[in-house]
C-alpha cells in the first residue's frame, strides 16, 4: 500500500484537506468539494443480474474495472458502500472485493474503519433512549409507548432481537413496549447520511425523522423535541467521506452503508460529488441487482442529487444464468451451455431495466475458473441480442487490473455520449401510480394488490403531505419478483404490497412486498468461524 497522502496527491487533493486515520486511510474535509461547474468526471454505476447463492462478484468487478482504467491511464475513483459487521461475520464475509481486485487495508475497512457505522448506531440508539425518556416524562401529550415507531439497532446478526419486549414499566424503569432491533445499515440515519449533501442538510433531515404518533394520530418528529443537536454531536465527523486505495493504487472513496431493501443501498451523494471534482471516471456500485439497487440509485439518489450517470455496467456470470436455468448450486461448476441459455431471460430483463432509463448498458461477464468457452459465448450472445452496448469478459479476481482492461475500454467507449435519462414514473405521480409503474416496468408484474392496512397507512401519509415522496421498494433480492423461489424472469403475476412505511427524514416511502427482515440471522456456519488474527497481527479470513 502507498501512504494515503500519496493517493490523495495523485487524485489532486490538497494535503490540508485530509484528516488521516493512521497511514493508509483518511477522511476528506468537505472543504475539498468543488462547485458542480468544475466537475471533470463521468459517473458510471455498476449493478448486476439477480443474485444467487454462488455470488456474482459485483464489488470485485467494480474494483477490477477501476484497476483496468488505471492501467489505461485514466484518473479514476471507485466509490463503494461501507461494509456492515453483521453480514461480514454472518453469511457474506468481507465487503472489499476479492482476489486481486480488492480495496485495502481490507481488515480496517471491514472492521471499525473510521467509526462511521458506530457513530450511526450510537446516534440511533441515543435517539431511542431520548424518546423513551420523553414518554416516561410525559413530555408530549398523547405520545405513549404504544405510539413509538423508533426502535434500536445492533451491529450483530441476531435473530433473537428481531422482536422483543423492552422495559418493565413502573416508576423507575423504561416504558413497557413491544419493540425490535434492526441492523445498523437499516437505520434511517444511515440512509440520511448517504443522501445528505452537506452538514446543514444532514441536520435538517434529522429534524424530520418521525419517531411515533400520538393517540390522535399526529406524527411526532425529532424537531419537536430538539434532539437534532445531540445527534449531530455524534454524526458531525461521519459526513466526511473516507479515502483508501485499490490493490493497484487507485483512489477509493468509501462512505455510508444503507441497507439495500428498506433503504436505497448506495454509497453517499457527498462521496460522488467529491470524486467527480477530481477523477475522470467515478465508478460507483448500487446494491443487489438492477431491480433493487440500480432502480433506487436512479429514482432516489440521482433525482435528489442531480448527478446523472453516463453509463451502467451490468455484472453477469455463466454460473448465475445456470442457477436461473435450474441447475443446483453444487453443480454450477459443471459446464452446461444449455442451462446458461435457459436462464438467459434473467439477463435479458436486467438489460431492459438499464436501457429503460436511457443508459448505455455494458455487460461485464465475470469469469470463473470453471467457465467453458461455450458458456461464455452463450452469455455474450444473450447480452448482445438483448441490446447491450457491449458484452466483455473480465477477470479482476485472478488478474487484477490486467483482467479488467477490456471492460475498462468498453466503459470508456460507452460513456462518451450524453444519455437522455428517463424514469419509470414522473416525480409528481401518486404513490399508487409509482408502485404500479415499478411493478410493471421493473418487476414484470401484471398488476398490484394492496392490503387493507397498507392502503390505510398510505392514505394517512397522503394526509400528512408525504404522498409525493419517491418509493423505495422493500422486496427480496433473490428474484425479480416478490417471491424468492421464482427464478429467471417471472411475469404476469400480481405484486403484493403488504405494508408501507415512511422514512420522512431520508425522503422516501418504503413499501413492503411480503415479509422483509431488517435484522439478518446467522447461517448454519457463520463466516465468523473462518476469521482470526495471525501471530503477526494480520486479520485473516475476511475475503
Amino acid at each position: 500500500m502507498e501512504p494515503i497522502t500519496k493517493i490523495a496527491e495523485e487524485l489532486g487533493l490538497d494535503a490540508d484537506h485530509l484528516v488521516p486515520y493512521g497511514r493508509y486511510k483518511a477522511k476528506i474535509s468537505l472543504d475539498a468539494l468543488k462547485d458542480p461547474s468544475d466537475y471533470r468526471g463521468k459517473l458510471v454505476v455498476v449493478t448486476g443480474i439477480t443474485p444467487t447463492p454462488a455470488g456474482e462478484g459485483k464489488t470485485t468487478t467494480a474494483i477490477g474495472l477501476t484497476q483496468g482504467m488505471g492501467r489505461l491511464g485514466h484518473k479514476v475513483s471507485v466509490n463503494l458502500r461501507e461494509p456492515t459487521l453483521g453480514p461480514i461475520f454472518g453469511i457474506k464475509g468481507g465487503g472489499t472485493g476479492g482476489g486481486m481486485a480488492r480495496v485495502v487495508p481490507e481488515d480496517e475497512i471491514n472492521i471499525h474503519f473510521t467509526g462511521d457505522a458506530h457513530a450511526v448506531g450510537s446516534a440511533h440508539n441515543l435517539l431511542a433512549a431520548l424518546v423513551e425518556n420523553a414518554v416516561f416524562r410525559n413530555s408530549v401529550q398523547g405520545l405513549t409507548a404504544d405510539g413509538l415507531m423508533w426502535n434500536r439497532v445492533t451491529d450483530a446478526s441476531d435473530r433473537g432481537l428481531r422482536q422483543v419486549v423492552s422495559g418493565i414499566g413502573g416508576a423507575n424503569f423504561g416504558p413497557l413496549r413491544e419493540a425490535r432491533f434492526d441492523i445498523v445499515s437499516a437505520s434511517e440515519i444511515m440512509a440520511i447520511l448517504a443522501l445528505a449533501d452537506s452538514p446543514e442538510d444532514l441536520r435538517q433531515r434529522l429534524t424530520r425523522i418521525v419517531i411515533g404518533e400520538t393517540s390522535d394520530g399526529e406524527p411526532v418528529t425529532v424537531e419537536q423535541f430538539g434532539f437534532a443537536g445531540a445527534l449531530m454531536t455524534l454524526l458531525h465527523q461521519t459526513v466526511m467521506p473516507n479515502l483508501v486505495q485499490t490493490m493497484e493504487g487507485q483512489p477509493s472513496i468509501i462512505h455510508a452503508g444503507p441497507f439495500g431493501n428498506i433503504a436505497h443501498g448506495c454509497s453517499s451523494i457527498i462521496a460522488d460529488k467529491m470524486a467527480l471534482g477530481y477523477a475522470d471516471y467515478v465508478i460507483t456500485e448500487a446494491g443487489f441487482a438492477s431491480d433493487l439497487g440500480f432502480e433506487k440509485f436512479m429514482h432516489i439518489k440521482t433525482r435528489q442529487s442531480g448527478l446523472l450517470p453516463s453509463a451502467a455496467v451490468l455484472v453477469a456470470s455463466s454460473r448465475a444464468l445456470k442457477w436461473h436455468g435450474g441447475v443446483r448450486r453444487r453443480d454450477l461448476g459443471t459446464p452446461d451451455a444449455a442451462a446458461v441459455v435457459a436462464g438467459g431471460d434473467n439477463l435479458v430483463h436486467h438489460i431492459g431495466i438499464v436501457k429503460g432509463f436511457g443508459l448505455p448498458c455494458v455487460v461485464a461477464i465475470n469469469r470463473f475458473g470453471t467457465d467453458s468457452d461455450e458458456e461464455l459465448a452463450a452469455v455474450k450472445k444473450i447480452a448482445m441480442d438483448a441490446g447491450a452496448t457491449s458484452a466483455v469478459e473480465c477477470d479482476g479476481f485472478a488478474q487484477g487490473g490486467a483482467g479488467g482492461e477490456d471492460l475498462a475500454q468498453a466503459v470508456v467507449d460507452a460513456s462518451q455520449g450524453t444519455p437522455q435519462i428517463t424514469y419509470a414514473y414522473p416525480a409528481d405521480a401518486s404513490a399508487e401510480d409509482k408502485v404500479l409503474a415499478l411493478a410493471q416496468k421493473i418487476y414484470n408484474a401484471a398488476d398490484v394488490s394492496w392490503s387493507p392496512e397498507a392502503r390505510r397507512r398510505l392514505r394517512y401519509f397522503e394526509s400528512k403531505g408525504w404522498g409525493g415522496l419517491p418509493i423505495c421498494m422493500a422486496k427480496t433480492h433473490l428474484s425479480i419478483s416478490h417471491d424468492q423461489s421464482l427464478k429467471g424472469r417471472p411475469g404476469g403475476y400480481t405484486f403484493p404490497i403488504t405494508d408501507i412505511r415512511a422514512s420522512v427524514g431520508a425522503g422516501f416511502l418504503y413499501a413492503l412486498a411480503g415479509p422483509i427482515q431488517t435484522l439478518p440471522g446467522l447461517p448454519s456456519r457463520p463466516r465468523a468461524l473462518d476469521m482470526d488474527v495471525s501471530s503477526d497481527g494480520e486479520v485473516i479470513g475476511l475475503s
